[in-house]
């Protein structure tokens, strides 16, 4: 029997949700109360992305190789100096762009983070190291941005691939905010991210290493993500406005 099989489900959290989901409305840039929503309401959906990454060819063989994405991505240098209009050039040109480096999410995912969340053996432990660091990529792969409702079509793919309960309660706070503002157009959107995630090949057992030397469209049609949807971006008074 797996470690993840063996272990009973994680309790639901909900008032440390709550808490953590009310900052995130006070402030919504800050990116560590996401990680507490995620961790208060999780349950075993981790266990379940792992196990379908253990079940994959490619995600069992990057998982036993323990594949680490933070050095690569880290190096902004060498994806400076990857061919124009690969993956690993418009991930570098987003961070550059948006202000942000690899490690800024590392620092967001450690805040409060329980001392057993390796507890699960060295395979998640990787898993979940990649998990936290796609997700820039998966912004541009997506063409997602970072502004509010961009972040929220994001989580909302992510939620449609990882079927995490964290996320899908910060999805669903979004979606209420914004419909009760009257935002069809961008609950339209978020609603359609959903379906993209539903769609798309399983991006956790993706080989990111490979792909991010290969042109940026090839990539979106190898993993059927879908046609990059054109929306108008909202960015919270206090983020800082995306570099031309």
């Amino acid at each position: 029997m797996s470690a993840a099989a063996a272990r009973p489900p994680e309790r639901a959290r909900p008032l440390e949700a709550v808490r953590a989901l009310r900052a995130l409305v006070a402030n919504p840039d800050d990116t560590a109360q996401v990680f507490r929503v995620i961790r208060a309401l999780s349950g075993r959906s981790f266990e379940g992305v792992l196990r379908r990454t253990q079940a994959d060819p490619l995600g069992a063989r990057i998982l036993a190789e323990r594949r680490s994405l933070h050095p690569l991505l880290a190096d902004r240098d060498r994806l400076r100096a990857l061919p124009e209009g690969s993956l690993g050039r418009e991930y570098a040109r987003f961070m550059d762009a948006e202000q942000i480096s690899a490690n800024g999410l590392v620092e967001a995912s450690r805040a409060d983070a329980p001392e057993d969340e390796h507890r699960l053996g060295p395979e998640a432990a990787v898993l979940g190291e990649r998990l936290r660091d796609m997700h820039d990529l998966w912004h541009v792969v997506t063409g997602y941005g970072r502004d509010l409702i961009g972040e929220a079509a994001l989580l909302s793919f992510t939620y449609a691939q990882t079927r995490n309960r964290g996320i899908g309660a910060v999805v669903a706070v979004a979606l209420y905010k914004l419909w009760r503002a009257g935002a069809t157009d961008a609950v339209a959107l978020i609603r359609g991210a959903w379906r993209r995630g539903r769609a798309a090949a399983f991006l956790p057992a993706a080989d990111w290493e490979a792909l991010l030397e290969l042109p940026l469209d090839d990539v979106r049609g190898r993993l059927r993500v879908g046609p990059v949807p054109h929306y108008e971006q909202i960015r919270s008074p206090s983020a800082p406005a995306a570099a031309a």
